[in-house]
């Protein structure tokens, strides 16, 4: 199964997976040593703390898949900086995301060929437990209003 595993980013590291009902859900860590400050850009190595970020991804073997991410907030050194901490910044999904960008496109295909409702519907079956508004939502921030 760890070789079915392909983490969306290089500088996170596999730690297990469990198989949950009808969810495979995956434990990794980030290995990242330092982050840049979304804010200023100033880059840090000092570690305020760690937290765990879940979010939901593409299925794997038509199971649906959460990922629990042990992420590094860092403390922004750049004094004159109006943030004092950050989280380190992943391209694969948005701040404050549940899913990861690759599963939102997924959601908006299949939004686009029906209604919100039967979409939450088809898409809570074997892809990922999306409500009607969060398509909604995510359909309304893809054309921009």
């Amino acid at each position: 199964m760890r070789e079915m595993i392909e983490l969306p980013d290089d500088s996170l590291r596999y730690i297990s997976h469990e198989i949950v009902g009808n969810t495979i859900v995956i434990h990794a860590e980030s290995t990242s040593v330092r982050g840049r400050c979304p804010y200023c850009g100033t880059v840090s190595e000092k570690i305020h703390s760690r937290y765990t970020r879940k979010l939901q991804d593409l299925p794997i073997q038509g199971k649906k898949v959460r990922l629990l991410l042990q992420i590094k907030k860092f403390f922004c050194v750049n004094e004159d900086c109006t943030h004092k901490t950050f989280a380190e910044p992943f391209a694969f999904f948005e701040t404050k995301a549940n899913q990861t960008k690759r599963l939102q496109e997924a959601i908006i295909r299949v939004a686009l060929t029906q209604s919100s409702v039967s979409a939450s519907k088809y898409l809570r079956g074997s892809v990922a437990d999306v409500s009607k508004s969060t398509i909604c939502n995510l359909l309304k921030k893809e054309h921009g209003q």
